[in-house]
Parts: structure tokens; sequence; C-alpha cells
């Protein structure tokens, strides 16, 4: 009887176990916690064109890159990359696209409309920060 029970539990345990692990949500960042919390303005001074992108430097581990998917949608994420975080030239830059970046080092790329990434060996998004917009300033913070 016990015998029994654990052929049908085990299937189910392993089986739960394994789909989860290969979930996309379940990548996690290494990218170190740095405090953050800044104020942009995405439509004078931090100009950002809907699909465009800007970095913001001084902010992060290696600076934010923004990108602007609708006029009051925006997605911000650090610059360093998540394969290597420990390596200091691990940092994501634009492509020409404007809706990707790449890390030269690795060669990992993410798509900013969710930071997962689509090429190279990184499994792990780039690390993502809070956007609030108020129709003039975005902040973003952690």
């Amino acid at each position: 009887m016990k015998k029994k029970i654990l052929y049908l539990l085990f299937p189910m345990v392993f089986g739960s176990v394994f789909f989860a692990a290969c979930r996309k949500d379940n990548a996690v960042s290494r990218v170190p916690y740095v405090y953050v919390n800044a104020v942009i303005y995405p439509n004078s001074l931090d100009f950002i064109p809907i699909s465009g992108s800007i970095y913001v430097n001084n902010y992060g581990n290696r600076g934010i890159v923004v990108y602007r998917m609708e006029a009051d949608v925006f997605f911000a994420y650090d610059r360093t990359c998540p394969y290597d975080p420990e390596n200091p030239l691990a940092r994501v830059v634009l492509e020409p696209s404007g809706i990707s970046v790449k890390d030269p080092v690795c060669g990992s790329k993410f798509l900013l409309t969710d930071g997962f990434p689509y090429e190279g060996p990184s499994k792990s998004p780039l690390l993502q920060y809070r956007t609030t917009y108020n129709g003039e300033q975005l902040y973003i913070s952690n």
C-alpha cells in the first residue's frame, strides 16, 4: 500500500517541482540590491520618445535604462547584466532598435518590454525597478 502511494505521489511532487523550475518568471536576478529613488522628466529635460530609451546615470548599480513603451507606460532596469554581476564591465548598452539592450561582455541580449533575455548565456532577467508616472514626472524606485 505504501509503495502505491509513493508511486502516485512521486510524479505529482517531482512534476510540479520540475515545471515550476522551468517557468520563465522563476528566474532570479543576482544583481546586488541598491536603494533607488529617482525622478526624471520624460517630456522635457530627460525627453524619451514613445518606443525610445535613455540612460539614467548615478542610480542603481551601474546606471538605469528607461524604456517608454507608450505615452504613459515606462519600464526601468538596472544596467548590470545578471549573468555576471560581479564583473564591473558587465553593463548593458542600448541596441540600435531601441527596444533591446546587450551586454558586450557575455553577449546576452534583453528585451526592454519585459527585461528577459532572448539571446546569450543569461537565464535571468534584468533587475527591474518600479515606475510611477504622473504625466510630468517619472518616479523610479525599488
